[in-house]
């Protein structure tokens, strides 16, 4: 039996939509919420990344600003922008764009923004508050996870959840928003022992380990729900994008999988809309 497809393209549309609506009624509290994204550099995926983000904001009717610096921006430049914006009463959400030119301090800059300003949830504040269960912007692609396997019905309780990779961008997060609604939860890496076992014991598979279709249909346990949260190229073609799981083979064994691309990937830009909201009303208490 072939797996159920999870549209995050239909899904990523619900949620903008919810924005949509919250953005209207804060605009008739005299209140438009506002997103800074800044890009250091001409990477070209990254260009492609906050031109999206730049558009999807303003469609969503929000106030969104995009503040592009040459790639030879000193860290003193980037960080003066970052304070400016957060002193900026209509700036709610600012995002830097990843990844910063070589020579500047990523992690230090990340940390300059304001933690209810932040709406990539990278700021330890927030991912201490995410760990304490506390009320915490989040990282967007593992919480845009989380409103897939919502929205399609699955009761997380008592479920076993394996995450394949221990990034602090999803790995981390992934586990700690899964054990929030009383997954059992395993985080696996590259010293795992036996990976493909401890990956068959998952009743929810999450695959967030940047390599090429690495895990087969026979690591997944049948009937699973496997979420691929891997964008990897495929050598030899010009723009075609796979992900970390072997899509064909697992489809004939997991009872429901996200496709790379048009699963996860949707769900992070509109998750970034669904935290400037968040992030609004924050600083309106």
């Amino acid at each position: 039996m072939a797996a159920q497809i999870i549209d995050g393209k239909a899904i990523s549309q619900q949620v903008k939509d919810e924005v949509a609506l919250e953005v209207a009624k804060l605009k008739e509290q005299g209140v438009t919420p506002g997103l800074a994204v800044i890009l250091v550099g001409e990477d070209p995926a990254s260009n492609v990344y906050v031109t999206n983000k730049e558009r999807t904001a303003k469609e969503l009717g929000m106030h969104s600003v995009l503040h592009r610096l040459p790639a030879d921006s000193s860290q003193a430049d980037v960080e003066a922008l970052v304070d400016q914006l957060n002193a900026d009463p209509a700036i709610h959400g600012i995002l830097v764009q990843s990844p910063l030119p070589k020579g500047l301090d990523e992690e230090t800059i990340f940390r300059r923004v304001l933690p209810y300003k932040d709406v990539d949830g990278f700021h330890p504040e927030n991912v201490g508050k995410l760990w304490l269960g506390d009320n915490a912007l989040v990282a967007c692609t593992p919480a845009g996870c989380m409103v897939l396997l919502e929205k399609m019905g699955v009761d997380l309780k008592g479920k076993k959840a394996v995450v394949v990779g221990r990034s602090n961008i999803v790995g981390k997060p992934m586990a700690a928003l899964l054990l929030a609604k009383h997954a059992t939860v395993t985080v696996c890496h590259s010293r795992t022992a036996d990976l493909p076992a401890v990956c068959r014991e998952a009743d929810v598979l999450v695959a967030a380990v940047g390599r090429l279709q690495m895990i087969k249909g026979d690591w997944v346990k049948p009937g699973a729900v496997v979420i691929d949260v891997g964008i990897n190229p495929v050598p030899g073609t010009k723009s075609k994008i796979r992900g970390d799981v072997d899509f064909d083979s697992a489809a004939e064994v997991a009872g429901a999988i996200t496709p790379v691309p048009g699963g996860v990937g949707p769900m992070t830009i509109a998750m970034l809309m669904s935290n400037t909201v968040k992030a609004c009303k924050m600083q309106m208490k």
